[in-house]
Parts: structure tokens; C-alpha cells; sequence
């Protein structure tokens, strides 16, 4: 979606608007990724929110739609840093299409070319404190076995082929039983374009759609390979050392599968990442190098995991 629909901004205009003032109107619009979808939005009178908009006759956009809003009340309830539910639309009935309305989270999803050891640091430590949501308040959510579980990446394969290496790791996870012990919050599609920094303090968790249940493991095998892909498979472990400064463990159960499950969780040739991945400010990342580096991460993985 390029621009927003006239329905779409009448339902947010119509929620923005303050009980006893004048209607809100629109100052101005920005795309957040490649230019659209989510839009930044702001207000004559200063204010600025973030809109995501859908189709509401994708099942899947739907369900995604509804785990956000639902998350982003868990988020304030519990004190997980992220922006506030402001309105949500969940069938289109209201505003011609899925939309949900949310506060701006000061700071960038900008990744930047070198990291530093505070960055990679807080990293590890603020995904720690996603595992102090109870599970009480996670009744009824789904849970997650692999990250962006929405995703068929095992259909890719399918499709499109895929190496020795990824077909080896897959028959690798498929003998395996999925770890259980400890289960929580997990967001699901951990990387640093869905998260927001001021310095190198983690100011903020985006993109919820992909959070459920699950085990630790998950998402910290997805920091570990996001460290990998953007800057280098050593710098997997700094991100580490930091979730466990933070959660206080030793360690973290069945890393070996959880890192290769998160491997397996992207495309096969990377192709589809790597425009998502450039317009994060990455562009010195192009597909081989991302390919390598994943192939890296993923072959360390599967000399641990045997």
C-alpha cells in the first residue's frame, strides 16, 4: 500500500481527535519501511502516531493484526518497552481495512555498519526482559516452535531449492523433538529492524505480529544470527552475554537446535531479506554476503547441535 486510503485516515482522524476540541487534522505522512506501510503520521497540533494498515480478507494479516494490539497492552501492563495501543480495527468494519494506531516510540530501526560492545550488549540484556512478562498473561496465545512461524520458509525450499547445507539442518530439526521446559513470551521475529535505539539504549519493541509462547531459545537464537548477518557470526556471542548478564542464567537450554531453527527460518537465497535488510541503512549488505554469513552461523550451529 503506497498511500493511505480516505476511509482509513476519517477512522484515524475521527479516534485523534480530543473530546471537546476541534477535528485533528493530518500535517503529514512517511512510510517506515521502503517508503509505505507502517506510516508515520503527524498532527497540526504536534502530535505523532504510527499506523499499520491491512487487508482484512487475509486470515493471516488478521491474526497478526490482533496479536499486536494485543501485545502492545501486555506491553504497558508489564513494562516492556514498546509504543501504546491507541485504536484498533480489527475487521476493516470501521475503517475499510485492517488499521491499528499506535504511539511513536522515540528513536531508529537504523542498523548501524559497526556495532559497539553497549549495542550488541543491550541487545541480549532488553530481550531478557521480555521473559519477565508472566505466562498468565499470555493465555491463550499461540505457541511458537520457530520464528516468523506465519512464514512457509520450508515451502521455499521446496520451491525454489535449496543447498546441501539447509536440506541437511532441516532433516536435522525434523529427527529432533522441539524443546520444551521453560515457556514465555517470545516475540518472534526478533532482529534490529524491529527495534528502536537512542544511543545504545533499546528504546523500543515493534512488530509484534509474529509473539507467542515460547521457549527462551527462540529468541535468542534470532538476536545471535541477526548479529551474524549484519555484522559477523563473532558477534553472536557478545548478544548472548548479554541475555544472560540480564536474565541471570548460565545458560541457554537446546541453543545448538534454537540457532539452527533461526537459520532456517529465512529464505533460501536471502533474496527476499536483503531489500528489508538495505533499507534499514544496511547497504553495504548485499545477498552473497548475506548468504555467507547465515551459512556461517549455520554450520557452527550444526557442528554444536551434533
Amino acid at each position: 500500500m503506497n498511500e493511505i486510503a480516505e476511509p482509513v485516515l476519517e477512522w484515524v482522524l475521527t479516534r485523534l481527535t480530543l473530546p471537546g476540541h476541534s477535528r485533528a487534522t493530518l500535517a503529514g505522512a512517511a512510510g517506515l519501511r521502503e517508503g509505505s506501510n507502517p506510516w508515520m503520521l503527524r498532527l497540526d497540533d504536534g502530535r505523532a502516531v504510527v499506523l499499520r494498515v491491512g487487508d482484512p480478507e487475509n486470515q493471516e494479516q488478521r491474526e497478526g493484526f490482533g496479536v499486536e494490539a494485543r501485545l502492545l497492552e501486555i506491553a504497558e501492563q508489564h513494562g516492556v518497552p514498546s509504543a501504546r495501543l491507541i485504536a484498533h480495527d480489527p475487521t476493516g468494519a470501521e475503517a475499510g481495512a485492517l488499521a491499528l494506531l499506535s504511539t511513536v516510540v522515540e528513536g531508529s530501526s537504523r542498523v548501524p555498519e559497526e556495532p559497539t560492545p553497549e549495542l550488541l550488549a543491550e541487545y541480549g540484556r532488553a530481550t531478557a526482559a521480555l521473559r519477565g512478562v508472566p505466562l498468565g498473561a499470555l493465555d491463550g496465545m499461540a505457541h511458537k516452535t520457530r520464528p516468523i512461524q506465519s512464514v512457509d520458509f520450508a515451502g521455499a525450499r521446496r520451491r525454489q531449492g535449496a543447498s546441501d547445507l539447509l536440506l541437511a539442518a532441516e532433516e536435522a530439526v525434523a529427527r529432533r523433538p522441539v524443546p520444551e521446559g521453560d515457556p514465555g513470551l517470545v516475540h518472534g521475529d526478533l532482529w534490529l529492524g524491529n527495534t528502536l535505539w537512542v544511543g545504545a539504549g533499546l528504546s523500543g519493541f515493534v512488530d509484534w505480529d509474529c509473539a507467542g509462547i515460547g521457549e527462551p531459545g527462540l529468541d535468542v537464537a534470532s538476536i545471535r544470527l541477526d548479529a551474524a548477518l549484519m555484522f559477523g557470526e563473532e558477534y553472536a556471542e557478545a548478544v548472548l552475554a548479554g541475555y544472560l548478564t540480564g536474565s541471570g542464567r548460565g545458560r541457554v537450554e537446546d541453543l545448538a537446535y534454537w540457532d539452527v531453527v533461526a537459520a532456517l527460518s529465512t529464505p533460501p537465497t536471502m533474496a527476499e531479506f536483503t531489500p528489508v535488510i538495505q533499507d534499514q541503512g544496511r547497504s553495504d549488505l548485499d545477498r552473497p554476503t548475506l548468504e555467507r554469513r547465515r551459512d556461517a552461523f549455520l554450520e557452527a550451529a550444526m557442528e554444536r547441535l551434533a
